[in-house]
């Protein structure tokens, strides 16, 4: 027999990216065109400079979406077991954080801004990444789950 604890919900976020790699080297393509054939008649008219900018937005459109990308390794999980609500969180660096609320306590506030669960005074917000129809979706799932557990205690 295991002293497993029994797992009433478990989910795992992390941001949404629509624009795939293949869907990036596309974009970077087609920005890299559209600057050239823009930017070479500039430079043959004597407009050089303009070439060196129309570089720079490539450069800048490369970067941010790269950031993007890179933003897009964090994520939770949140797992709701008999007696807690255990959140792992952890950053695009690799940083951790766990938290455990008391599930007995476990009040769930949701608008569209944030989602945040509270327990005996301890206040954490989680899914800051997600739209506010994920985040709701979420907070339903996450109170149907808990009013579940509530109802068939063990």
């Amino acid at each position: 027999m295991s002293d497993a604890p029994t797992v009433h919900f478990a989910v795992s976020l992390q941001p949404y990216r629509s624009l795939s790699p293949e869907g990036f080297r596309w974009l970077i393509r087609g920005a890299i065109a559209a600057n050239l054939l823009i930017g070479v008649p500039m430079f043959i008219l004597g407009a050089w400079p303009v070439f060196g900018f129309m570089g720079l937005d490539v450069w800048l459109l490369w970067w941010f979406v790269k950031r993007s990308y890179f933003d897009a390794r964090r994520g939770e999980t949140l797992t709701l077991t008999d007696s807690e609500l255990i959140v792992e969180r952890w950053t695009p660096k690799g940083d951790r954080e766990h938290f455990r609320l008391e599930a007995y306590w476990l009040r769930i506030e949701a608008d569209e801004e944030r989602l945040v669960l509270v327990s005996r005074g301890s206040r954490l917000t989680i899914g800051r990444f997600l739209s506010p129809v994920e985040r709701e979706a979420l907070a339903d799932r996450l109170k149907a789950a808990l009013a579940k557990r509530r109802q068939n205690p063990g």
